[in-house]
């Protein structure tokens, strides 16, 4: 089937949209546990963006798990797949010329890593959202961890799954940023990245 395929190649190309949007196309990868607060980060940084004239979207876990990738469960095996999924999906973003801000657990270097290579790591940037399991926990806003530490959910990260801290990242958002602070130092890191 894959020699049936020829790549077409339009006269509209990320260079084009590049000029046009007056910035560089960037994934920014929010990596952290479950409730560390990726996705209220992501979410802050879209708004302050998106208000600065950016062509900018945020992935989320939860939202992706409702659609394209509602077939997959949490098997080692589907959660790989989820990320190789996304990562496409960001792949595709970059060609249009937006900023991507992508809030994943993503709980295994070897993920992490397979997302950067589909990326190209001249367009990716991992963020370490770094919050302590027992704050996790303690704001456990879905409910999740009281969950898995009663066996109702099965390889929960951080409970019945690893999770791998990188140990490198491009920036590090820790919890002794309220929000508001660690919106305002990713949007400064990403400013001067774009």
């Amino acid at each position: 089937m894959v020699e049936n395929i020829v790549y077409h190649a339009y006269s509209v190309n990320q260079k084009c949209r590049i000029e046009r949007n007056g910035h560089r196309p960037v994934v920014f990868w929010f990596t952290g546990l479950s409730g560390s607060g990726k996705s209220s980060i992501a979410s802050g940084v879209e708004r302050r963006l998106f208000l600065k004239g950016m062509q900018v979207y945020a992935l989320d876990g939860d939202n992706i798990r409702t659609g394209l990738n509602k077939d997959l469960g949490f098997t080692r095996e589907d959660r790989a797949e989820n990320l190789r999924r996304i990562a496409e999906v960001a792949k595709l973003m970059l060609d249009a010329g937006m900023i991507v801000l992508a809030a994943f657990v993503s709980p295994l270097k070897s993920d992490r890593e397979m997302v950067k290579l589909i990326i190209g790591a001249e367009h990716f940037v991992e963020v370490f959202v770094n919050t302590s399991l027992e704050e996790c926990e303690r704001r456990d806003v879905k409910g999740l961890y009281k969950k898995a530490r009663l066996g109702e959910i099965a390889n929960f990260t951080g409970i019945s799954a690893p999770y791998e801290a990188p140990e490198c990242p491009d920036l590090e958002l820790t919890e002794a940023l309220d929000i508001e602070a660690a919106i305002e130092k990713a949007v400064n890191y990403i400013t001067l990245k774009l």
